[in-house]
């Protein structure tokens, strides 16, 4: 009797062990499943709350979706969906993708400062993002983008948006009409001479998959980036940039080296062109 009173009490010692309680760094526990200060901290930061905001309902309602989140993805465990091909897949490209992002910026956080030289040379081949920064109000059109080549030829033919609202009506593709702005910082160095001799109201075509948007540049307000804040932005572009080329560099050695067989039919053809060009 006494033999069964000991093995009985060793088993609620086990099982109550066994029960994590919200306490210390734990924030709550959630079908005996964790959630860390860490946790909440890493959710906070990302929420991006201004400083003016009531932190103390942010950080309840950021742990409510935690919480959540906890409750819906153990339920879809249950129902198997982390077995599923399609939710393997996924989680393998999150998991590479994550990798790799971490991977750039310990790449980027190890590298050296640029010189005085090289940041002075980076301003003056970048200055639409520093002497000669603006802000451009747009006019813009966005429409489905066709695929029959005469309509794209008179599409590219149209000097305003009028013009190019016309055409698109008399194809009969529809389209909607917004007001942006732009900071010329955000346009690519060998882009910009061209985007900055354009007439007024002439428009300017980005193709964003199976949408196009037409801007035209209705006004342009000089926004120039100098002393301390400029120096700040060109070292980061220039890290960016250095850890990029590393990375690309290091990837082209590692693909070199590594053994890749390919099924019959996959094979990139002979001096196709790599899948992420590295940038100049």
């Amino acid at each position: 009797m006494q033999k069964r009173s000991l093995v009985a009490l060793a088993l609620l010692a086990t099982l109550t062990a066994c029960q994590k309680k919200a306490e210390g760094q734990t924030v709550a526990v959630v079908n005996n499943e964790e959630i860390t200060a860490s946790e909440l901290n890493a959710e906070l930061a990302n929420a991006n709350t201004p400083d003016t905001a009531d932190k103390k309902a942010i950080t309840n309602r950021v742990l409510q979706g935690l919480i959540e989140r906890r409750i819906l993805a153990e339920q879809a465990r249950k129902d198997g969906i982390d077995k599923s091909p399609e939710f393997i897949a996924r989680q393998r490209r999150m998991n590479e993708e994550l990798l790799i992002g971490m991977l750039a910026s310990r790449s980027m956080d190890t590298s050296k400062l640029p010189s005085d030289a090289e940041i002075a040379a980076f301003q003056a081949k970048q200055p639409q993002a520093f002497a000669n920064r603006e802000v451009w109000k747009l006019d813009q059109l966005q429409y489905d983008t066709p695929q029959d080549k005469a309509i794209t030829a008179r599409i590219a033919a149209t000097k305003t948006l009028a013009e190019l609202a016309s055409v698109l009506s008399a194809a009969r593709i529809p389209f909607q009409r917004a007001s942006n702005q732009l900071v010329t910082s955000a346009i690519p160095a060998e882009l910009y001479p061209q985007l900055a001799r354009l007439q007024g109201g002439e428009p300017f075509i980005v193709p964003a998959g199976a949408k196009s948007v037409a801007s035209s540049i209705v006004s342009r307000e000089p926004a120039p980036l100098s002393g301390p804040q400029a120096r700040t932005e060109a070292v980061n572009a220039i890290r960016r940039l250095n850890s990029t080329n590393a990375l690309q560099q290091r990837l082209k050695e590692l693909k070199a080296s590594a053994k890749i067989e390919y099924k019959e039919g996959f094979a990139p053809p002979p001096g196709a062109a790599p899948a992420v060009p590295a940038k100049q």
